[in-house]
């Protein structure tokens, strides 16, 4: 437990400032000053663990193909030595990648941000109008793709580099490369290192910038937890870890980048599937996986039929560079329905959306968050970054909160409308934009409908124009057609009228409520 501040109450609460502060021991960065890329600092991490290159860096559980770290780094090298000499790229320029999960992606990230080039990974499965928005957002000079998601890319200033042809493939096994010219390549901390996207309630997505800090942040207190739990061991164990979600997503980005840190096996798979899930994980002995939130429920049900395994929940947002709340050892892990302490070098403060007080212990309000994984903001969007980050670096969650008198974060609502979809996020604004373009529906309202599988499902309640005999089934293909899998509306219910306020704003909460009396029949 680090050494608090006598003022500091239990729960890391400073009456004084109002902020809270975490519990968790402070965690040593390398000067900001330094050029370093979170792609080397991982490598210098890794390379001095006591390890054998043969050790299996990841598996793709489809094809059963396997990639060792020695072969790993060696690829990582070949492939950014290549990307150098062959093409005129600057850096700071934008590398956007469309692709299925393969055991080609991390070798692509990690070459692309050693060069100090921005890495902006997309949905393969988005619609064309959803990548085109992100490619005029993020304005890449070159591109990564497939055979099969090539088209969806339009003409760049570099070429499109089809990741499954021979060209590609002959980039990773170069063996005569001057280390002079990846020498003279120095990257800053603070230049952006990943544009990941996320969606807002504006109904388009948002491209966030992190940058090399952010990740190197993110990954100093992984490698701290690592040599916690070592204990001094010069030969601690590995773990092996699932991804449940796909290498675009953030939870895949940052987890990716843990692994090789940790120097970790990572199970990877092109297209998620539970049999084949359950296959891998008695295969590859798997020991960690996650993606979307946990209800209590299952929590119990999961820990009476295993009661070996301790389930640990955390909290973050893609602008907070993943977990801003974390839960470790078995009597955190007890505590059902907490999403854990403020993670290490975090700040946090619970506001009330009403009045902009910033509240003690057991008082619930909107929660903001400061520290060094907070995004640098919303590329080519000033707006929408001041909304979200004030002058002083906090960053408004749109989550409704409280902290106990321990320091438990507790999550409650979300002030935002977001619809949390296993581990996507769904912005109702943009589904009703889709729907009131239907010629037969004369208005339109989307919000979560409770389900165990995923979570929460879009439903859509719908108002049909006079004499239309529009089906639900209709009203899902219609939308389907046009959205990435994940944003299809999964239920439809027609009503008379959407309830408004004078301004013309959706009362969302009624529609919620009455979604929760639809899900109780």
């Amino acid at each position: 437990m680090a050494e608090r501040n006598p003022s500091l109450s239990n729960a890391g609460f400073c009456y004084e400032t109002r902020i809270y502060s975490s519990l968790r021991q402070p965690v040593p960065l390398p000067p900001a000053d330094q050029p370093l890329s979170v792609a080397e600092y991982c490598l210098s991490i890794f390379s001095s663990i006591s390890t054998s290159g043969a050790t299996p860096f990841a598996v793709n559980a489809t094809t059963g193909q396997t990639l060792s770290y020695s072969q790993f780094v060696s690829q990582v090298r070949s492939l950014a030595y290549c990307l150098k000499k062959r093409y005129s790229l600057s850096q700071n320029d934008v590398a956007f990648v469309l692709s299925p999960t393969s055991l080609h992606i991390p070798v692509l990230y990690f070459a692309l941000m050693s060069l100090g080039i921005i890495v902006s990974p997309a949905n393969p499965l988005g619609s064309n109008s959803e990548i085109s928005h992100q490619v005029q957002l993020s304005k890449p000079v070159i591109a990564f793709a497939t055979s099969q998601t090539s088209h969806k890319i339009p003409t760049l200033k570099h070429e499109t580099i089809l990741l499954d042809s021979p060209e590609f493939l002959s980039f990773l096994t170069l063996s005569n490369i001057d280390g002079n010219v990846m020498k003279r390549i120095k990257v800053n901390q603070s230049d952006s290192a990943a544009i990941l996207y996320s969606s807002g309630t504006t109904g388009r997505v948002k491209g966030v910038m992190m940058s090399h800090r952010n990740l190197i942040a993110m990954m100093a207190a992984i490698h701290h937890h690592n040599t916690i739990e070592a204990d001094g061991s010069d030969n601690p164990p590995r773990s092996v870890t699932f991804f449940t979600v796909p290498l675009f997503h953030v939870f895949g980005f940052f987890m990716l980048l843990g692994a090789v840190l940790s120097a970790d096996t990572v199970v990877l798979t092109e297209r998620f599937e539970f049999a084949e899930m359950l296959r891998a994980i008695e295969k590859y002995k798997v020991l960690g996986c996650g993606g979307a939130p946990l209800g209590r429920e299952v929590a119990q049900l999961f820990n009476e039929k295993f009661p070996n395994v301790l389930l640990l929940q955390g909290y973050g947002l893609t602008e907070t560079g993943g977990g801003a709340t974390n839960v470790f050892g078995p009597e955190e892990a007890a505590r059902y329905g907490t999403v854990g302490r403020l993670a290490e070098n975090m700040e946090a403060k619970i506001v009330d959306p009403e009045t902009g007080q910033s509240l003690p212990p057991g008082q619930r309000g909107e929660l903001w968050l400061r520290g060094p994984t907070v995004m640098k903001g919303y590329l080519g969007d000033e707006k929408a970054t001041a909304e979200t980050l004030d002058s002083e670096g906090w960053l408004k969650t749109g989550d409704i909160c409280y902290f106990d008198t321990e320091g438990f974060l507790y999550i409650l609502d979300r002030l935002k409308e977001l619809i949390k979809y296993k581990a996507y996020q769904v912005p109702p604004a943009e589904l009703e934009h889709l729907l009131h373009s239907h010629p037969q529906i004369a208005d339109a309202a989307v919000v979560p409908y409770p389900d165990e599988e995923a979570g929460q499902i879009p439903i859509a309640y719908v108002v049909r124009n006079p004499g239309s005999s529009l089906t639900a089934a209709q009203t899902m293909d219609f939308i389907a057609k046009q959205v990435a899998p994940y944003k299809k509306i999964r239920r439809v219910a027609f009503i008379d009228s959407i309830p408004k306020n004078p301004a013309g704003k959706i009362l969302r909460r009624e529609l919620v409520n009455y979604t929760g009396g639809l899900s109780r029949l």
